[in-house]
């Protein structure tokens, strides 16, 4: 957490409880206020009986019993009014401090989108202009054009995540399912990162011919941002294994890695919005918080569940289970 964000959080703090405090403090002050008031009408009234009238005791406890209703009510809407503050207070206090941190989480994603936007263009950039300037040979040239088609990808993939973000958000997207055969969609996504990590070892098992009912782009996505980021924390040199089998009714895809896994307290944040795990001023990998938030809303929108687990000896494994086409 940032010095600033920590300073917001604790600006926040102390204002909330001092006015919780005040808010009480007044509550109680008007309370007392009012019992005493109270107290002093009925001693009035009571002084106003004349002692030899033969309803005396029945009129001094009527106006006893007037005196202990009403501070009985002043008890009841003092603790109704305190309730309410305690509530609206702790929901005003919640709410401020997600904005806060939401705030944040949203500033580090425009840095991390511009870092993440600026690097491929710049690579793709200088790559076309030696090929402009420079006479270089066959080997070179097809080279220089592989790792610009790589980075545009990259691009594209970087805005496909932002677009369908939005488009969520604005619940303007609009599903077209369809029966997918998953598992050559699974082996075309594979095929595609190998080429673009050729120096990355993926394990594959995958089973043949598995059908869902769901809509190949977005399941594309899903895969895309399971394996980029298992390859983005996996250790180097470290394989990444592709799973894929069916039993009865339930399919299970499974992308597995062996970098340095995921804390337990980690584990339910890394699907919200904007998330990344560790400190951003610490942090290393690459991203924008946006890849597991779309695979969780994507899973959900097709009627299925994701969730993560530990790899042994080391690393994570995410884990998608969804129903059968039939």
């Amino acid at each position: 957490m940032s010095p600033l964000l920590k300073s917001k959080l604790t600006l926040v703090t102390a204002v909330y409880w001092i006015l919780l405090s005040y808010m009480v403090a007044a509550l109680l002050w008007w309370f007392i206020a009012l019992d005493k008031q109270n107290k002093m009408i009925s001693n009035i009234r009571l002084s106003e009986l004349k002692h030899d009238d033969p309803n005396y005791y029945r009129d001094a406890l009527a106006i006893e019993n007037s005196a202990n209703r009403k501070t009985i009510q002043f008890i009841s809407e003092g603790t109704t009014f305190l309730v309410l503050i305690l509530v609206g207070a702790v929901f005003v206090f919640r709410a401020t401090r997600k904005q806060i941190k939401l705030s944040q989480q949203q500033q580090n994603f425009m840095m991390a989108v511009t870092h993440e936007l600026k690097t491929p263009i710049a690579v793709a950039q200088l790559n076309l202009e030696t090929l402009q300037k420079r006479q270089l040979n066959e080997d070179k040239r097809q080279m220089l054009i592989g790792n610009t088609l790589q980075e545009a990808n990259r691009l594209n993939t970087l805005c496909n995540n932002i677009l369908f973000a939005s488009q969520l958000d604005a619940g303007a997207y609009t599903t077209t399912k369809q029966e997918v055969n998953f598992s050559d969609l699974l082996e075309g996504c594979v095929d595609s990162f190998k080429k673009r990590f050729s120096t990355r070892m993926i394990e594959e098992k995958i089973s043949e011919s598995i059908y869902l009912i769901g809509e190949p782009l977005l399941l594309q996505m899903l895969v895309n941002n399971l394996m980029d980021n298992a390859n983005k924390y996996a250790i180097k040199g470290s394989p990444i294994t592709i799973s894929l089998k069916q039993e009865e009714n339930q399919i299970e895809f499974s992308v597995a890695d062996q970098g340095e896994g995921i804390a337990e307290d980690e584990k339910k944040k890394i699907f919200q919005k904007f998330y990344r795990v560790g400190e951003e001023n610490t942090r290393k990998t690459k991203g924008t918080g946006l890849g597991l938030y779309l695979c969780k809303k994507i899973v959900e929108g097709h009627a299925g569940k994701i969730f993560v687990s530990n790899n042994q000896p080391q690393g994570s494994i995410f884990t998608v289970k969804f129903k059968t086409a039939s």
